[in-house]
């Protein structure tokens, strides 16, 4: 297997401290997204919408979106668990792994995307999008704030892919401007903690 990869990458990240978590090392492409190498024809063909990461198998076949690539690195290495390990467990991480996707990663990454130098020229930037996008992101730390006061990371007792998501999220919050808020002393405390995973600077 191949991962194509960018180290600066929020979905990117994603992966990678999951392969960390799991103690797995894959060979690695970086591709030079600023120089539009995820444009090239070469690259279309693993992914026809030009995104990263990319998981390139053995057979040439591909497997695109970062919550994907996770799916099937869990499949062939459960342990540990990092999407559940009962029924349950793997319901309640998903519907929080969903949550984080949707509620704070997405206006977090269209703050990125329509008010950061690095798209300008690259697509159509709307300033009243990324304002709103902020506005989104604070409310969603706020709420999880306060689902955070009362355990210690976001899915259950155990960390796992929703902390990942959420914790990408935020290392990008930060590079927008989106830090946590001091008044968010819970989040605040989990960031903390799971920032200082060894696997946090995968």
């Amino acid at each position: 297997m191949l991962l194509h990869d960018l180290t600066p990458g929020m979905h990117p990240r994603r992966v990678r401290i999951f392969l960390a978590e799991k103690g797995l090392s894959l060979p690695r492409r970086e591709v030079d997204a600023a120089g539009r190498a995820n444009q090239t024809p070469e690259f279309l063909r693993l992914n026809p919408l030009g995104r990263l990461p990319v998981l390139e198998l053995d057979d040439g076949s591909t497997v695109t979106e970062s919550l994907a690539i996770c799916r099937y690195l869990e499949a062939l290495h459960p342990e540990p668990p990092l999407m559940g390990r009962t029924a349950r467990e793997a319901a309640q991480v998903e519907m929080w792994t969903l949550r984080m996707e949707f509620e704070l990663s997405r206006p977090i990454a269209e703050v990125f995307l329509h008010g950061s130098e690095f798209y300008r020229g690259r697509v159509e930037q709307v300033p009243e999008v990324a304002q709103h996008a902020r506005s989104r992101a604070l409310a969603a730390m706020a709420w999880l704030d306060g689902e955070l006061a009362g355990r210690e990371f976001i899915a259950g007792p155990a960390y796992s892919m929703a902390d990942i998501v959420a914790q990408c999220a935020l290392v990008l919050g930060k590079a927008v401007g989106l830090r946590v808020p001091p008044e968010m002393t819970h989040l605040a405390r989990w960031f903390a903690a799971v920032s200082a995973r060894p696997t946090a600077r995968a």
